[in-house]
Protein backbone atom coordinates (compact mmCIF):
# COMPACT_ATOMS: atom_id res chain seq x y z
CA UNK A 1 0.00 0.00 0.00
CA UNK A 2 1.35 3.45 -0.96
CA UNK A 3 1.79 6.01 1.78
CA UNK A 4 1.08 9.53 0.63
CA UNK A 5 3.16 12.32 2.03
CA UNK A 6 1.29 15.06 3.74
CA UNK A 7 3.59 17.73 2.26
CA UNK A 8 5.31 16.63 -0.98
CA UNK A 9 7.85 19.44 -0.73
CA UNK A 10 11.61 19.00 -1.04
CA UNK A 11 13.33 19.44 2.32
CA UNK A 12 16.96 20.56 2.28
CA UNK A 13 18.93 19.10 5.18
CA UNK A 14 21.33 21.94 5.89
CA UNK A 15 23.66 19.93 8.10
CA UNK A 16 24.02 16.73 6.09
CA UNK A 17 23.16 17.13 2.38
CA UNK A 18 26.19 17.34 0.02
CA UNK A 19 27.32 20.96 -0.15
CA UNK A 20 27.46 21.39 -3.96
CA UNK A 21 23.90 20.11 -4.44
CA UNK A 22 22.67 21.99 -1.38
CA UNK A 23 24.09 25.31 -2.57
CA UNK A 24 22.63 24.73 -6.01
CA UNK A 25 19.18 23.82 -4.66
CA UNK A 26 19.09 26.91 -2.45
CA UNK A 27 20.84 29.40 -4.73
CA UNK A 28 18.99 28.76 -7.98
CA UNK A 29 15.41 29.13 -6.67
CA UNK A 30 16.41 32.22 -4.66
CA UNK A 31 18.15 33.69 -7.70
CA UNK A 32 15.16 33.00 -9.94
CA UNK A 33 12.79 34.37 -7.30
CA UNK A 34 14.71 37.63 -7.14
CA UNK A 35 14.95 37.79 -10.91
CA UNK A 36 11.19 37.49 -11.11
CA UNK A 37 10.90 40.01 -8.27
CA UNK A 38 12.74 42.52 -10.44
CA UNK A 39 9.79 42.34 -12.78
CA UNK A 40 7.73 44.23 -10.17
CA UNK A 41 9.64 47.41 -10.93
CA UNK A 42 10.80 46.70 -14.47
CA UNK A 43 7.35 45.82 -15.81
CA UNK A 44 5.89 48.92 -14.14
CA UNK A 45 8.59 51.09 -15.66
CA UNK A 46 8.37 49.40 -19.06
CA UNK A 47 4.64 50.04 -19.39
CA UNK A 48 4.91 53.53 -17.92
CA UNK A 49 7.69 54.44 -20.36
CA UNK A 50 5.38 53.54 -23.23
CA UNK A 51 2.41 55.67 -22.14
CA UNK A 52 1.55 57.91 -25.09
CA UNK A 53 2.97 61.45 -25.04
CA UNK A 54 4.12 61.46 -21.40
CA UNK A 55 5.95 58.12 -21.10
CA UNK A 56 9.53 59.45 -20.77
CA UNK A 57 8.67 62.02 -18.09
CA UNK A 58 6.37 59.61 -16.23
CA UNK A 59 9.20 57.05 -16.23
CA UNK A 60 11.53 59.58 -14.62
CA UNK A 61 8.84 60.22 -11.99
CA UNK A 62 8.64 56.56 -11.03
CA UNK A 63 12.44 56.49 -10.91
CA UNK A 64 12.37 59.34 -8.38
CA UNK A 65 10.09 57.13 -6.22
CA UNK A 66 12.80 54.48 -6.18
CA UNK A 67 14.47 55.60 -2.93
CA UNK A 68 11.18 55.44 -0.97
CA UNK A 69 10.39 51.98 -2.36
CA UNK A 70 13.94 50.89 -1.54
CA UNK A 71 13.61 52.32 1.96
CA UNK A 72 10.57 50.11 2.58
CA UNK A 73 12.58 47.11 1.34
CA UNK A 74 15.42 48.08 3.68
CA UNK A 75 13.20 47.89 6.76
CA UNK A 76 11.84 44.51 5.65
CA UNK A 77 15.43 43.31 5.19
CA UNK A 78 16.36 44.64 8.63
CA UNK A 79 14.04 42.10 10.24
CA UNK A 80 14.06 39.33 7.63
CA UNK A 81 17.81 39.20 7.12
CA UNK A 82 18.41 39.84 10.81
CA UNK A 83 16.14 37.09 12.10
CA UNK A 84 16.63 34.41 9.43
CA UNK A 85 20.35 33.73 10.16
CA UNK A 86 19.58 33.59 13.88
CA UNK A 87 16.78 31.11 13.23
CA UNK A 88 19.20 29.01 11.14
CA UNK A 89 21.80 29.07 13.91
CA UNK A 90 19.23 28.04 16.54
CA UNK A 91 18.07 25.23 14.26
CA UNK A 92 21.67 24.09 13.88
CA UNK A 93 21.91 24.02 17.68
CA UNK A 94 18.68 21.92 17.73
CA UNK A 95 17.00 24.67 19.77
CA UNK A 96 13.50 24.69 18.26
CA UNK A 97 12.00 26.77 21.07
CA UNK A 98 14.61 29.47 20.51
CA UNK A 99 13.99 29.39 16.75
CA UNK A 100 10.23 29.72 17.31
CA UNK A 101 10.75 32.73 19.60
CA UNK A 102 12.85 34.45 16.95
CA UNK A 103 10.14 34.07 14.30
CA UNK A 104 7.38 35.24 16.68
CA UNK A 105 9.31 38.39 17.59
CA UNK A 106 10.21 39.10 13.97
CA UNK A 107 6.56 38.86 12.90
CA UNK A 108 5.59 41.53 15.45
CA UNK A 109 8.56 43.71 14.46
CA UNK A 110 7.59 43.55 10.79
CA UNK A 111 3.99 44.61 11.48
CA UNK A 112 5.12 47.45 13.75
CA UNK A 113 7.61 48.73 11.21
CA UNK A 114 5.04 48.57 8.40
CA UNK A 115 2.58 50.75 10.35
CA UNK A 116 5.26 53.30 11.29
CA UNK A 117 6.58 53.45 7.73
CA UNK A 118 3.14 54.02 6.26
CA UNK A 119 2.40 56.95 8.57
CA UNK A 120 5.86 58.49 8.29
CA UNK A 121 6.09 58.18 4.51
CA UNK A 122 2.66 59.74 3.95
CA UNK A 123 3.57 62.73 6.10
CA UNK A 124 6.89 63.32 4.34
CA UNK A 125 6.41 62.06 0.78
CA UNK A 126 6.11 65.42 -1.02
CA UNK A 127 9.21 66.86 0.62
CA UNK A 128 11.12 63.64 0.04
CA UNK A 129 10.26 63.50 -3.67
CA UNK A 130 11.53 67.04 -4.20
CA UNK A 131 14.63 66.30 -2.16
CA UNK A 132 15.25 63.12 -4.19
CA UNK A 133 15.46 65.13 -7.40
CA UNK A 134 11.90 65.57 -8.75
CA UNK A 135 11.70 68.55 -11.10
CA UNK A 136 8.51 70.55 -11.64
CA UNK A 137 7.56 68.45 -14.68
CA UNK A 138 8.33 65.12 -13.00
CA UNK A 139 6.78 65.71 -9.56
CA UNK A 140 3.05 65.08 -10.43
CA UNK A 141 3.81 61.59 -11.75
CA UNK A 142 6.06 60.71 -8.82
CA UNK A 143 3.51 61.90 -6.26
CA UNK A 144 0.64 60.01 -7.91
CA UNK A 145 2.56 56.73 -7.95
CA UNK A 146 3.84 57.11 -4.40
CA UNK A 147 0.49 58.06 -2.86
CA UNK A 148 -1.08 54.78 -4.00
CA UNK A 149 1.99 52.58 -3.50
CA UNK A 150 2.19 53.49 0.18
CA UNK A 151 -1.25 51.98 0.80
CA UNK A 152 0.34 48.56 0.36
CA UNK A 153 3.32 49.15 2.65
CA UNK A 154 2.23 46.45 5.10
CA UNK A 155 1.96 43.90 2.27
CA UNK A 156 5.38 44.83 0.91
CA UNK A 157 7.11 44.64 4.29
CA UNK A 158 5.51 41.34 5.31
CA UNK A 159 5.99 39.59 1.96
CA UNK A 160 9.66 40.60 1.72
CA UNK A 161 10.49 40.02 5.37
CA UNK A 162 8.65 36.73 5.93
CA UNK A 163 10.00 35.20 2.73
CA UNK A 164 13.43 35.02 4.37
CA UNK A 165 12.02 32.75 7.10
CA UNK A 166 10.69 30.34 4.49
CA UNK A 167 14.01 30.18 2.64
CA UNK A 168 16.19 29.88 5.77
CA UNK A 169 14.32 26.71 6.80
CA UNK A 170 15.38 25.00 3.58
CA UNK A 171 12.18 25.67 1.59
CA UNK A 172 13.70 27.85 -1.13
CA UNK A 173 11.20 26.53 -3.70
CA UNK A 174 8.28 27.84 -1.65
CA UNK A 175 10.11 31.13 -1.21
CA UNK A 176 10.44 31.31 -4.97
CA UNK A 177 6.75 30.56 -5.46
CA UNK A 178 5.82 33.36 -3.07
CA UNK A 179 7.70 35.88 -5.19
CA UNK A 180 6.61 34.47 -8.55
CA UNK A 181 2.91 34.60 -7.64
CA UNK A 182 3.10 38.33 -7.01
CA UNK A 183 5.31 39.09 -10.01
CA UNK A 184 3.16 37.16 -12.50
CA UNK A 185 0.02 38.82 -11.17
CA UNK A 186 1.71 42.21 -11.52
CA UNK A 187 2.60 41.47 -15.14
CA UNK A 188 -1.02 40.56 -15.88
CA UNK A 189 -2.57 43.51 -14.04
CA UNK A 190 -0.26 46.26 -15.33
CA UNK A 191 -1.61 46.49 -18.90
CA UNK A 192 -5.17 46.13 -17.60
CA UNK A 193 -4.95 49.07 -15.21
CA UNK A 194 -2.50 51.27 -17.14
CA UNK A 195 -3.93 50.98 -20.66
CA UNK A 196 -7.29 49.18 -20.68
CA UNK A 197 -8.69 51.20 -17.76
CA UNK A 198 -6.68 54.31 -18.76
CA UNK A 199 -5.29 54.79 -15.25
CA UNK A 200 -1.70 55.51 -16.33
CA UNK A 201 0.78 55.82 -13.47
CA UNK A 202 -2.04 55.22 -10.95
CA UNK A 203 -2.74 51.87 -12.57
CA UNK A 204 0.87 50.75 -12.21
CA UNK A 205 0.78 51.51 -8.50
CA UNK A 206 -2.57 49.74 -7.97
CA UNK A 207 -1.30 46.63 -9.79
CA UNK A 208 1.81 46.53 -7.60
CA UNK A 209 -0.17 46.85 -4.35
CA UNK A 210 -2.58 44.06 -5.29
CA UNK A 211 0.29 41.78 -6.34
CA UNK A 212 2.16 42.36 -3.09
CA UNK A 213 -1.00 41.57 -1.12
CA UNK A 214 -1.24 38.14 -2.78
CA UNK A 215 2.46 37.39 -2.12
CA UNK A 216 1.97 38.40 1.49
CA UNK A 217 -1.05 36.09 1.88
CA UNK A 218 0.91 33.13 0.48
CA UNK A 219 3.88 33.72 2.84
CA UNK A 220 1.53 33.96 5.82
CA UNK A 221 -0.15 30.69 4.86
CA UNK A 222 3.19 28.86 4.60
CA UNK A 223 4.43 30.16 7.97
CA UNK A 224 1.13 29.50 9.78
CA UNK A 225 -0.14 26.32 8.12
CA UNK A 226 2.57 25.09 5.73
CA UNK A 227 5.28 22.39 5.95
CA UNK A 228 8.00 24.51 7.57
CA UNK A 229 9.21 23.08 10.92
CA UNK A 230 9.23 26.49 12.65
CA UNK A 231 5.90 28.30 12.35
CA UNK A 232 4.65 31.70 13.52
CA UNK A 233 3.37 31.56 17.09
CA UNK A 234 2.16 34.18 19.53
CA UNK A 235 4.49 33.46 22.42
CA UNK A 236 8.11 33.87 23.43
CA UNK A 237 8.17 37.65 23.04
CA UNK A 238 11.44 39.03 24.32
CA UNK A 239 13.26 42.36 24.14
CA UNK A 240 16.70 40.64 24.08
CA UNK A 241 15.60 38.59 21.04
CA UNK A 242 14.39 41.75 19.30
CA UNK A 243 17.71 43.42 20.12
CA UNK A 244 19.67 40.51 18.64
CA UNK A 245 17.56 40.56 15.46
CA UNK A 246 17.92 44.33 15.05
CA UNK A 247 21.67 44.17 15.69
CA UNK A 248 22.35 41.44 13.13
CA UNK A 249 19.89 42.88 10.61
CA UNK A 250 21.53 46.28 10.81
CA UNK A 251 24.07 45.27 8.16
CA UNK A 252 21.62 44.40 5.33
CA UNK A 253 19.42 47.32 6.42
CA UNK A 254 22.26 49.81 6.11
CA UNK A 255 23.43 48.24 2.86
CA UNK A 256 20.02 48.76 1.25
CA UNK A 257 19.62 52.16 2.93
CA UNK A 258 22.93 53.28 1.53
CA UNK A 259 21.83 52.02 -1.88
CA UNK A 260 19.00 54.45 -1.34
CA UNK A 261 21.46 57.23 -0.59
CA UNK A 262 23.34 56.34 -3.77
CA UNK A 263 20.19 56.70 -5.89
CA UNK A 264 19.41 60.04 -4.22
CA UNK A 265 22.96 61.29 -4.81
CA UNK A 266 22.77 60.16 -8.44
CA UNK A 267 19.50 61.98 -9.07
CA UNK A 268 20.60 65.15 -7.30
CA UNK A 269 23.94 65.31 -9.15
CA UNK A 270 22.28 64.67 -12.51
CA UNK A 271 19.66 67.32 -11.76
CA UNK A 272 22.20 69.93 -10.60
CA UNK A 273 24.93 69.30 -13.19
CA UNK A 274 22.93 67.99 -16.14
CA UNK A 275 21.89 71.44 -17.33
CA UNK A 276 19.24 71.39 -20.07
CA UNK A 277 19.58 67.61 -20.32
CA UNK A 278 18.81 66.93 -16.64
CA UNK A 279 15.34 65.41 -17.27
CA UNK A 280 16.78 63.24 -20.03
CA UNK A 281 19.65 62.10 -17.80
CA UNK A 282 17.21 61.26 -14.98
CA UNK A 283 15.17 59.11 -17.35
CA UNK A 284 18.31 57.36 -18.63
CA UNK A 285 19.44 56.72 -15.05
CA UNK A 286 16.07 55.16 -14.21
CA UNK A 287 16.58 52.66 -17.05
CA UNK A 288 20.21 52.02 -16.05
CA UNK A 289 19.15 51.32 -12.46
CA UNK A 290 16.42 49.00 -13.77
CA UNK A 291 19.10 47.11 -15.70
CA UNK A 292 21.28 46.86 -12.61
CA UNK A 293 18.37 45.33 -10.73
CA UNK A 294 18.44 42.29 -13.03
CA UNK A 295 22.04 41.81 -11.87
CA UNK A 296 22.03 42.78 -8.20
CA UNK A 297 18.69 41.25 -7.20
CA UNK A 298 19.41 37.71 -8.47
CA UNK A 299 22.99 38.05 -7.20
CA UNK A 300 21.56 38.94 -3.79
CA UNK A 301 19.30 35.90 -4.15
CA UNK A 302 22.36 33.66 -4.58
CA UNK A 303 24.25 35.11 -1.63
CA UNK A 304 21.18 35.60 0.58
CA UNK A 305 19.41 32.36 -0.28
CA UNK A 306 22.45 30.32 0.75
CA UNK A 307 22.99 32.12 4.07
CA UNK A 308 21.01 29.37 5.80
CA UNK A 309 23.70 26.82 4.92
CA UNK A 310 26.36 28.99 6.52
CA UNK A 311 24.22 29.95 9.52
CA UNK A 312 23.07 26.40 10.27
CA UNK A 313 26.57 24.94 10.08
CA UNK A 314 27.99 27.86 12.03
CA UNK A 315 25.47 27.03 14.75
CA UNK A 316 26.50 23.37 14.56
CA UNK A 317 30.21 24.27 14.58
CA UNK A 318 30.94 22.47 11.29
CA UNK A 319 33.49 24.89 9.86
CA UNK A 320 34.61 22.47 7.14
CA UNK A 321 31.13 22.63 5.59
CA UNK A 322 31.18 26.42 5.96
CA UNK A 323 34.43 26.72 3.98
CA UNK A 324 33.20 24.37 1.27
CA UNK A 325 29.83 26.13 1.05
CA UNK A 326 31.42 29.58 0.74
CA UNK A 327 33.63 28.30 -2.07
CA UNK A 328 30.63 27.02 -4.05
CA UNK A 329 28.57 30.14 -3.32
CA UNK A 330 31.38 32.32 -4.68
CA UNK A 331 31.75 30.16 -7.81
CA UNK A 332 28.01 30.39 -8.45
CA UNK A 333 28.02 34.18 -8.01
CA UNK A 334 31.02 34.60 -10.32
CA UNK A 335 29.42 32.47 -13.03
CA UNK A 336 26.20 34.49 -12.88
CA UNK A 337 28.02 37.84 -12.98
CA UNK A 338 30.21 36.76 -15.90
CA UNK A 339 27.11 35.91 -17.93
CA UNK A 340 25.51 39.24 -17.01
CA UNK A 341 28.70 41.13 -17.91
CA UNK A 342 28.58 39.71 -21.44
CA UNK A 343 24.86 40.51 -21.67
CA UNK A 344 25.44 44.11 -20.51
CA UNK A 345 28.37 44.83 -22.82
CA UNK A 346 26.71 43.46 -25.95
CA UNK A 347 25.04 46.31 -27.84
CA UNK A 348 22.21 44.13 -29.13
CA UNK A 349 21.06 42.79 -25.74
CA UNK A 350 21.50 46.14 -23.97
CA UNK A 351 19.65 47.88 -26.82
CA UNK A 352 16.74 45.45 -26.64
CA UNK A 353 16.43 46.03 -22.90
CA UNK A 354 16.45 49.83 -23.26
CA UNK A 355 13.93 49.57 -26.09
CA UNK A 356 11.42 48.11 -23.65
CA UNK A 357 11.28 51.47 -21.88
CA UNK A 358 11.53 54.07 -24.64
CA UNK A 359 11.40 54.36 -28.42
CA UNK A 360 13.22 57.71 -28.42
CA UNK A 361 16.46 57.15 -30.40
CA UNK A 362 18.46 59.74 -28.44
CA UNK A 363 17.39 58.27 -25.09
CA UNK A 364 18.18 54.74 -26.29
CA UNK A 365 21.66 55.53 -27.57
CA UNK A 366 22.65 57.43 -24.42
CA UNK A 367 21.26 54.79 -22.05
CA UNK A 368 23.03 51.88 -23.78
CA UNK A 369 26.31 53.82 -23.48
CA UNK A 370 25.71 54.39 -19.74
CA UNK A 371 24.88 50.70 -19.20
CA UNK A 372 28.20 49.74 -20.78
CA UNK A 373 30.03 52.05 -18.37
CA UNK A 374 28.03 51.18 -15.26
CA UNK A 375 28.55 47.43 -15.62
CA UNK A 376 32.30 47.37 -16.34
CA UNK A 377 33.07 45.81 -12.94
CA UNK A 378 30.09 43.51 -12.52
CA UNK A 379 32.32 40.43 -12.13
CA UNK A 380 34.19 41.78 -9.04
CA UNK A 381 30.77 42.65 -7.61
CA UNK A 382 30.17 38.90 -7.19
CA UNK A 383 33.03 38.73 -4.69
CA UNK A 384 31.56 41.55 -2.61
CA UNK A 385 28.10 39.99 -2.43
CA UNK A 386 29.19 36.40 -1.77
CA UNK A 387 31.70 37.21 0.97
CA UNK A 388 29.87 40.02 2.78
CA UNK A 389 26.49 38.21 2.78
CA UNK A 390 28.29 35.07 3.90
CA UNK A 391 29.66 36.90 6.92
CA UNK A 392 26.17 38.21 7.72
CA UNK A 393 24.73 34.68 7.43
CA UNK A 394 27.14 33.60 10.18
CA UNK A 395 26.20 36.68 12.26
CA UNK A 396 29.76 38.06 11.93
CA UNK A 397 28.55 41.64 11.71
CA UNK A 398 31.86 42.94 13.04
CA UNK A 399 33.37 42.13 9.65
CA UNK A 400 30.44 42.48 7.21
CA UNK A 401 29.25 45.94 8.26
CA UNK A 402 32.57 47.82 7.78
CA UNK A 403 33.10 46.15 4.40
CA UNK A 404 29.65 47.23 3.23
CA UNK A 405 30.17 50.79 4.42
CA UNK A 406 33.54 50.92 2.71
CA UNK A 407 32.11 50.21 -0.74
CA UNK A 408 29.20 52.60 -0.32
CA UNK A 409 31.47 55.34 0.99
CA UNK A 410 33.75 55.11 -2.04
CA UNK A 411 30.76 55.18 -4.36
CA UNK A 412 29.20 58.27 -2.77
CA UNK A 413 32.52 60.13 -2.83
CA UNK A 414 33.01 59.34 -6.52
CA UNK A 415 29.38 60.07 -7.43
CA UNK A 416 29.81 63.57 -5.98
CA UNK A 417 33.35 64.28 -7.20
CA UNK A 418 33.16 63.00 -10.79
CA UNK A 419 30.19 65.15 -11.99
CA UNK A 420 31.68 68.28 -10.40
CA UNK A 421 35.06 67.69 -12.05
CA UNK A 422 34.09 66.06 -15.38
CA UNK A 423 30.37 66.75 -15.88
CA UNK A 424 27.13 64.88 -15.06
CA UNK A 425 27.66 61.82 -17.35
CA UNK A 426 30.93 61.02 -15.53
CA UNK A 427 28.85 59.98 -12.52
CA UNK A 428 28.22 56.60 -14.15
CA UNK A 429 31.90 55.66 -13.63
CA UNK A 430 31.43 55.70 -9.85
CA UNK A 431 29.93 52.19 -9.82
CA UNK A 432 32.71 50.25 -11.62
CA UNK A 433 35.51 52.06 -9.79
CA UNK A 434 34.01 51.41 -6.34
CA UNK A 435 33.23 47.76 -7.20
CA UNK A 436 36.87 46.98 -8.06
CA UNK A 437 38.34 48.61 -4.95
CA UNK A 438 35.73 47.04 -2.64
CA UNK A 439 36.23 43.54 -4.05
CA UNK A 440 40.00 43.71 -3.46
CA UNK A 441 39.66 44.96 0.12
CA UNK A 442 36.87 42.48 0.96
CA UNK A 443 38.91 39.54 -0.31
CA UNK A 444 41.95 40.58 1.75
CA UNK A 445 39.86 40.96 4.91
CA UNK A 446 38.00 37.68 4.36
CA UNK A 447 41.09 35.50 3.90
CA UNK A 448 42.93 37.08 6.84
CA UNK A 449 40.16 37.50 9.42
CA UNK A 450 37.55 34.78 8.85
CA UNK A 451 39.76 31.69 9.48
CA UNK A 452 40.52 32.99 12.98
CA UNK A 453 36.83 33.67 13.69
CA UNK A 454 35.92 30.12 12.62
CA UNK A 455 38.64 28.63 14.83
CA UNK A 456 37.21 30.57 17.78
CA UNK A 457 33.76 29.14 17.02
CA UNK A 458 35.15 25.60 16.93
CA UNK A 459 36.93 26.11 20.24
CA UNK A 460 33.81 27.59 21.88
CA UNK A 461 31.57 24.70 20.84
CA UNK A 462 34.26 22.19 21.80
CA UNK A 463 34.19 23.54 25.37
CA UNK A 464 30.38 23.29 25.50
CA UNK A 465 30.52 19.67 24.33
CA UNK A 466 33.14 18.82 27.00
CA UNK A 467 30.94 20.32 29.70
Amino acid sequence: MKIRRKHPVRVNHLGSDPIPQLVRRLALPAMLAQFVNVLYSIIDRMYIGNIANVGDIALAGVGICGPIVTMISAFAAWIGNGGAPLLSIKSGEQNKEGASAILANCFVLLIGMAVCLTIGAYLCKDALLVWFGATERIFPYAETYMRIYLIGTVFAVLSLGLNQFIICQGFSNLGMVSVIIGAVLNILLDPLFIFALHMGVRGAAVATVLSQAVSCAFSLYILFRGPVPVKITFRGYSLPVCRDVLTLGLTPFLIILFDNVLIIVQNVMLKNYGGADSDMLLTCNTIVQSFMLIITMPLGGISGGTQSVLGYNYGAGDTARIRLAEKHILKTALLFCTIMFVFAQWDVSAGIFVGLFTQNAAYRSMTVHFIHIYTLSVIPLAVQYALVDGLTGMSLVCASLPLSFFRKGIYIALAVFLPIRFGAPAMFYAEPLSDVVAAVVTTIVFVTVVPGLLRKREALLGKHIEK
